[in-house]
């Protein structure tokens, strides 16, 4: 029988997270699995044809990481409150690859996702994002459509 002992939840910090969130909790709950948490932004390359220098976009970086982290903090103890011994991170760069590369890292049994997240462009590259952690993980993938669910 297949075992899940490592979760990984990836998150947008939007209302889409939140309706995944329920899936996330049953299968930690069910099977005592230790909750990876990980939220991706999106990396310089995203901003391809700026000329706004390199010095410009270093505070601009360090600014979009300490945003995320504090995002991080606050999605955490709002949805998952007194849960200990999640374990977290905010990683930069391409969203799928950083998603399956933390993946290995952690050695996740099954990812638990939304189909969409953001709405607009968001939604679109989102839904990509679902594709691509589908088709490029070495473990089940849970999807969930966040418009369909409660």
């Amino acid at each position: 029988m297949a075992e899940i002992k490592t979760l990984l939840f990836p998150v947008d910090f939007t209302e889409s997270s939140k309706k995944v969130l329920p899936y996330v909790k049953l299968f930690q709950d069910r099977f005592g699995a230790q909750l990876h948490v990980i939220h991706v932004v999106r990396g310089a390359e995203e901003f391809a044809g700026f000329e706004m220098g390199a010095a410009w976009f270093s505070t601009f970086e360090k600014e979009l990481m300490d945003g995320a982290e504090k995002a991080m903090e606050r999605f955490l103890e709002e949805e998952l409150g007194d849960a200990g011994g999640i374990e977290k991170k905010v990683a930069m760069g391409d969203v799928v690859e950083e998603i399956l590369a933390y993946a290995k890292e952690c050695g996740a049994d099954l990812i638990v996702l939304g189909t969409h997240g953001r709405k607009g462009l968001e939604k679109i590259m989102f839904g990509s994002v679902a594709e691509g952690v589908v088709k490029g993980a070495s473990c089940p993938v849970l999807t969930v459509n966040p418009f369909k669910v409660g």
